[in-house]
């Protein structure tokens, strides 16, 4: 696989010239997606074409922020609107078989039209555990402040996204969800001793540590590390996400545009490698700023490298490239089934 150690984003709609040549020359392992590059579906299928064809691999993920609720990249008219995560949650508490039912659609019909404009991967589920006075960035976008609940519905999170050909990725480790300020703004310090992180906040995550692929969060536990937040700290890194919860699988850093990090972007990026974390991912489509995370950035190897090839097993290679249409159609004829006996349709 000849790929460098980062995700990128782009500007609009189509990939400019200066893009073009951006990623022709170094090569990102994926690309990820936002509202700003969606204008339709045929659009979008052209858009991921293109960038595979620059990087010169097939079946390069392209990833997206489809969670359901306010975390939606595309929605109505054009797409249906889905329910947030906590939706099922809330399910869990009243009927547990019928919950995960739910969540597997969900990831399962969101993939639905992932696959359509040739986006593989979804970065789902969220595995966070909000408290009560917590920032309300992850509020519903969790699904669901009990350990085990998270972590039973997550796991059916990824197995429908696995379903319908898309990669999931879960996030944000080792836990985001205690944050009192919005890591897009400023960075959280996770005030909770080590004994309540483990006894809650690490259990959804250890549950689903064979999961293919994960995302950091940009929060500091100082009973770790008191300098620097998880993204960059080598001990959360490797004692904490590595060992403690056993993760093992292709771990990318949340966006490094964000305010809650400081330095420039190819700063960034160095404390990001530098702290063992696989893939950097920049977000914002600056043309500057990536060509400064790129040339922070080395081809995979390593041990970066396998668990690359490991997480892109986790789809065959025809299901990562293929769109089937007839599970397509099965799948949003349940979901809308089950939708309308849950009275959400």
């Amino acid at each position: 696989m000849l790929a460098k150690s980062f995700i990128s984003g782009c500007a609009g709609v189509e990939l400019s010239t200066q893009e073009r040549e951006f990623f022709k020359q170094h090569r990102p392992f994926a690309l990820i997606l936002f509202a700003r590059n969606i204008e339709s579906s045929e659009q979008v299928q052209q858009l991921t074409t293109d960038f595979r064809h620059l990087v010169e691999r097939e079946d390069a993920p392209v990833f997206i922020d489809q969670e359901g609720g306010r975390v939606q990249r595309f929605g109505p008219p054009k797409w249906p609107n889905f329910p947030a995560a906590a939706t099922w949650g809330e399910l869990y508490q009243l009927d547990r078989e019928k919950a995960k039912r739910a969540a597997f659609l969900h990831a399962a019909r969101i993939a639905v039209e992932l696959k359509a404009m040739g986006i593989n991967g979804n970065c789902i589920p969220c595995l966070d555990l909000p408290i009560t006075d917590a920032d309300p960035i992850i509020g519903r976008r969790a699904l669901s402040a009990e350990p085990k609940a998270a972590a039973a519905l997550g796991a059916e999170v990824m197995a429908g996204c696995l379903h319908m050909g898309v990669y999931p990725v879960m996030k944000h480790l080792p836990g985001h969800g205690r944050a009192l300020v919005d890591s897009h703004h400023q960075l959280p310090v996770i005030d909770a001793s080590m004994s309540q992180l483990r006894a809650r906040d690490f259990i959804p995550f250890m549950d689903l540590s064979y999961a293919p692929f994960a995302m950091t969060a940009h929060v500091v536990l100082p009973h770790v590390d008191a300098e620097l937040p998880a993204t960059f700290s080598k001990k959360v890194v490797q004692e904490i996400i590595r060992k403690e919860i056993g993760f093992q699988g292709l771990l990318m850093s949340d966006d490094l545009s964000m305010n809650a990090l400081q330095g420039t972007a190819q700063e960034r990026a160095c404390g990001v490698l530098a702290a063992g974390v696989d893939m950097v991912l920049h977000c914002n489509g600056d043309i500057l700023e990536m060509h400064g995370v790129a040339s922070s950035c080395d081809y995979l190897q390593g041990e970066s490298l396998q668990r690359a090839e490991r997480a892109m097993a986790a789809l065959s290679p025809e299901s990562a490239s293929n769109y089937n249409h007839e599970l397509a159609k099965e799948v949003v004829s349940e979901y809308n089934q089950f939708m309308h006996e849950l009275g959400l349709s």
